[in-house]
């Protein structure tokens, strides 16, 4: 066998706090409370529809109220074009259609 040198090894003598904590609880009931009525009836639906895709909480689907002409109605929105917004479930909403919208 060969000889193989040995190895430094440093004495660590602080205490180590570099383990994360994270809390994760799919039972949380999470409820935004929006106190700024009165900036959401500044803004143009194009900028509430902006705004929700651009928020840090969007991450790939946001969950909102969308009030149409007709119903309102909640859907999980994951995406959006020049015309449309395009649901989970694979459902177009027409823009044109949407009176307001809100997370």
């Amino acid at each position: 066998m060969d000889k193989k040198p040995k190895l430094f090894v440093n004495k660590i003598e602080k205490p180590l706090n570099n383990n994360e904590r994270v809390y994760y609880s799919s039972n949380d009931k999470k409820e935004v409370v929006n106190t700024s009525r009165n900036n959401d009836l500044n803004q143009t639906l194009n900028q509430k529809i902006n705004s929700i895709f651009k928020s840090s909480t969007y991450v790939y689907k946001a969950e909102v109220k969308i009030k149409l002409k007709d119903k309102e109605v909640v859907k999980k929105v994951v995406g959006k074009n020049q015309k449309y917004l395009i649901t989970m479930d694979n459902e177009l909403i027409p823009i044109a259609d949407i009176i307001d919208i809100e997370l």
